[in-house]
């Protein structure tokens, strides 16, 4: 699939199925017999950016830093505080639960968890067409035989229809979650972290199959994960994430060859060399502190408190996310140098 053009926030809707504009949501703290709220945890803090048709649209950063609560908001398995989710035209943020069941036929979302996400009081067969029942698509015949199609093309055993979840491996119940989001046929799938509770050797399988159906289905892709190896060999754009914020969103071999946010430069110094006597001369950043808490980000830019290029206006005034070079965007006052990025990445070794 041929990497697709960046672009601004901003531009024609008609390219896009997903536009995210301004998002936030907080969790209220609740405290006292009364339960009265006495803090927010920011989770997602006033993000946007758009995902085109049939690209697959990466979001990457470090745990807790809000990309499961924005795939829950994608979806609207969550409410949002406040912003717009608009997609295919429509802006689906404030649609009570009564719009929403119809939308479940075009979005859908594959779950981190391959066991927890399946209920182990039903057989697979009933699992995977589930949707189908709910949607009211098809009779009983059916939707047996499109279960059973969609089984066979996910590489699961259409007589294993009556088995339970606990009958299978890891790498087997993801299979069962992907079966589920596809089974319905969607135009769009949010997968959470697919692939980072399975082995090595079968997350390759599952990311060339969902790299197939995303082919075969003409599917649009968001692909969420902490995996840079992973992200690097699966999306088209990689958006950046810190404590709520997107910080840098650009393609993947733009990324990865020239990063321009200091946090983007240290994931990358941390991705092992492919080869032994790869990166012998590249330098490792080790980022000092832990990651602030969400209930009280530091001010203006997040990153400030770790970042070894860090001035003054950088506690004082917020960066907006904008253009720091040809087609990349990155929210920060002092971007990384060539010499930087050359020191931080593979480059250094070339």
């Amino acid at each position: 699939m041929a990497v697709a053009a960046e672009r601004t926030p901003g531009a024609a809707v008609d390219e896009n199925l997903l536009v995210v504009r301004d998002l936030v949501k907080y969790f209220p703290i609740r405290k006292g017999l009364l339960q009265r709220e006495v803090a927010r945890v920011h989770a997602v803090d006033g993000i946007s950016f758009d995902v085109k048709r049939g690209e697959t649209f990466g979001l990457v950063g470090e745990s807790g830093c809000g990309k499961s609560t924005t795939a829950r908001l994608i979806t609207r398995l969550l409410m949002p505080t406040s912003g717009s989710v608009v997609y295919d035209g429509q802006d689906i943020s404030t649609w009570p639960e009564r719009k929403i069941r119809p939308l479940r036929r075009d979005v859908q979302m594959i779950f981190q968890d391959p066991y927890a996400s399946l209920n182990p009081r039903r057989s697979i067969g009933t699992i995977i067409g589930e949707p189908l029942r709910l949607l009211g698509i098809g009779d009983r015949n059916e939707r047996r035989t499109r279960v059973r199609e969609v089984m066979e093309r996910v590489g699961l055993n259409p007589e294993h229809f009556n088995r339970y979840p606990h009958e299978f491996s890891g790498g087997q119940r993801q299979r069962i979650g992907i079966a589920r989001a596809v089974v319905l046929r969607p135009k769009l799938i949010v997968a959470d972290e697919p692939v980072s509770a399975l082995d090595v050797s079968i997350q390759a399988q599952v990311l060339n199959l969902l790299q197939e159906l995303r082919d075969e289905m003409g599917l649009t892709l968001v692909f969420i994960a902490h995996d840079l190896s992973v992200v690097r060999h699966m999306c088209d754009r990689i958006a950046v994430m810190y404590l709520g914020k997107i910080v840098e969103l650009a393609s993947g071999d733009r990324l990865y060859d020239h990063p321009r946010h200091p946090y983007t430069g240290a994931l990358l110094s941390a991705v092992p060399a492919p080869k032994a006597s790869a990166g012998r001369g590249r330098q490792r950043v080790v980022l000092q502190g832990d990651v602030p808490s969400p209930v009280a980000p530091p001010p203006a830019c997040r990153f400030h408190t770790r970042c070894w290029k860090a001035q003054p206006i950088c506690s004082e005034v917020e960066p907006p996310l904008e253009s720091k070079g040809p087609r990349d965007l990155a929210a920060c006052h002092f971007p990384l140098t060539d010499g930087e990025v050359d020191a931080l990445t593979e480059r250094s070794a070339e």
